[in-house]
This record gives structure tokens, C-alpha cells and sequence, in this order.
């Protein structure tokens, strides 16, 4: 159900990118999602409040995109594979290429990206990847398939990046909300903030008190707060009256949170990664990196995520 092959424009801007999209609908919610990167472009209840971040250029150009086959950065934006060396973009190239729709109901859709000679020169493995999204009462289901149809095994990681509008912050104010976590304790947190590459160190995460975590702007001065081993599975975004807005829930190792520092912006993004950055100076080999996924030919992965709107 993959075969289908298709043009892979890899130097496209998510501004100006052409696009079709596809409408999902139950009586709880209306999601839209593009074939460009199969992201999320909006999320809304019943009553048409937008939930999902509308990608206002002058803060952030995108809403949702899907992190495939890396997540986040690369040491000086290089990586190796059996002694060849390649090249790639923060987050990989998935969100930036063309899906093709391969099932499609009223609550449901799935959309697949096929390598192709393009996706070659930055990723050098066989493979096919479906996103799909179903509607479930108030929830929207975010599945991924990765399926290796190479010889050889291959590596890879990958990772969602929703951006949701902060109950009661408006753009160019200052932001501050609150999040809800399902783990009391102490929360640890690793810095990406070397070149993009994580510095060494493990460290507590701050104004974090059983449970409840107080965020601003200066929360995300060294780029998004990054929650690995697994502590968390599930983050609630709270409303000004401390109750659930938007609840993401997960199974992967890590979770990202970042709103872009020193831009005032409105949203905030929760972010579940099977993978994580490069560690700063990283020289070794691909497959060796932290949360490495690993596919023997023929096999394949699958996992999900959830959004609930309250």
C-alpha cells in the first residue's frame, strides 16, 4: 500500500509551499491536515475554537510538523554511517516533503512518504512511512508506521511538534501558563543549548512542585526544556482556572517543550521524540546515537500519541 512514488521538493519553505488538504470531522472536533509533511494545520472543538497554533510568520511558520529520521540537531549538522559521512537539516526532511493519501474516511486519514533519490543523498536507506490520524470523541490519534524495506537494518528517529495557543496569552504579551504533569516528583532535564547539541549534565527542572510546572518565556532562554528516561507520559496545558485545556499523552522516552525565546509568541509545544539531540561533540556513528530506533529488514515500527481537547 506504500508503492506509490512521487516529486520530493526538499528546499520548499513551509510559507510558501503548496499544499492540499484533508478535513477530519465527528461531532466533538474538526481537524485539517496537509499532504506537505502530513502536519496538522488546525484543531478545533465544536463550537470552531482553534486550539492548534495558526503559524504566523513573524513567530513561528509551522503548526505540527513530523520529526523524521532525526530529531532535533545533529553535531555541526553532520552524521556517519559506516564511515560515510551526510548531511541533514534540524528535525530531518519529512516535514518539508510531499505525503501521498492512501486512505481516507470521515475521522480518519492516512498519509505515506516513499525514499526516493532525493531523500537518498540526506538518508541513505530504503523505507516507507505512513502518518495516520483518527478521531476518537475529543481525541485525535497521531499514529506512526515506519516500515524498513531495505537489505540492510536501518536507524532512524522520530517525534511530533503540536504548537498549541497558552489559555489567555495574546501575541506580543508576555507568556506565562501552566502545565500539569503525571509524575509528582522530581523532574530532571537535559540542555540542548550547545550548537543545538545537548551539553553535559543532568539538571532539576525549576518551578516544577508536585506536579505542576509554572512556565514564561525565560523557561525556554536555552531552547525548549527537554525531559528524557521516560519520567513523563502524558502533559497537560492548563487554563487560567488551573484545568485541563489540551493533554497530550505518549509512550515515548522524551518530551520536548519550547515556545520560541524573546518573541512574545502565543503557543506552546509538547513534543513527544523517540529521540533526541546529538550530544555536544558527538563524532560517532549514527546508529550509536541516544534513543536509536533499529529496523531489520522487512520489519517494522509503530507507535502514537494523543490529543485531548477539553
Amino acid at each position: 500500500m506504500f508503492c506509490a512514488r512521487f516529486y520530493v521538493n526538499l528546499q520548499h519553505h513551509p510559507i510558501f509551499r503548496p499544499m492540499a488538504t484533508e478535513q477530519l470531522k465527528n461531532e466533538f472536533l474538526t481537524i485539517e491536515v496537509s499532504t506537505m509533511g502530513a502536519e496538522l494545520q488546525s484543531i478545533k472543538n465544536n463550537e470552531g475554537h482553534e486550539y492548534l497554533w495558526q503559524a504566523d510568520p513573524d513567530y513561528w511558520p509551522r503548526r505540527s510538523p513530523i520529526l523524521f529520521p532525526i530529531v532535533c540537531g545533529l553535531w555541526e549538522g553532520k552524521y556517519r554511517i559506516d564511515g560515510y559521512e551526510y548531511k541533514m537539516e534540524r528535525h530531518g526532511f519529512a516535514r518539508d516533503t510531499e505525503f501521498t493519501v492512501i486512505a481516507k474516511s470521515d475521522t480518519k486519514v492516512t498519509m505515506a512518504l516513499h525514499d526516493t533519490p532525493e531523500t537518498h543523498r540526506l538518508y541513505p536507506f530504503h523505507f516507507n512511512l505512513a502518518v495516520t490520524y483518527r478521531l476518537d470523541g475529543k481525541k485525535i490519534h497521531v499514529i506512526w508506521h515506519v516500515e524498513n524495506t531495505d537489505n540492510n537494518e536501518i536507524h532512524f528517529q522520530i517525534g511530533g511538534h503540536p504548537a498549541f495557543y497558552v489559555p489567555g496569552v495574546e501575541g506580543g504579551k508576555t507568556l506565562k501558563g501552566k502545565m500539569r504533569f503525571d509524575d509528582s516528583g522530581v523532574i530532571e532535564r537535559v540542555f540542548g543549548d550547545v550548537e543545538g547539541c545537548i551539553r553535559p549534565g543532568r539538571f532539576t527542572l525549576e518551578d516544577c512542585r508536585d506536579g505542576m510546572w509554572s512556565f514564561t518565556e525565560e523557561s525556554f532562554k536555552n531552547d525548549a526544556v527537554i525531559i528524557d528516561r521516560c519520567q513523563l507520559s502524558e502533559v497537560a496545558l492548563l487554563d487560567e482556572d488551573e484545568e485541563p485545556h489540551v493533554t497530550v499523552r505518549f509512550k515515548a522516552p522524551a518530551v520536548g517543550i519550547w515556545s520560541p525565546y524573546g518573541k512574545h509568541a502565543p503557543f506552546v509545544c509538547i513534543e513527544p521524540w523517540y529521540g533526541i539531540h546529538d550530544k555536544a561533540y558527538y563524532k560517532g556513528d549514527f546508529k550509536e546515537k541516544q534513543y536509536m530506533n533499529h529496523l531489520q529488514p522487512g520489519s517494522s515500527f509503530m507507535s502514537e500519541y494523543t490529543i485531548e481537547l477539553h
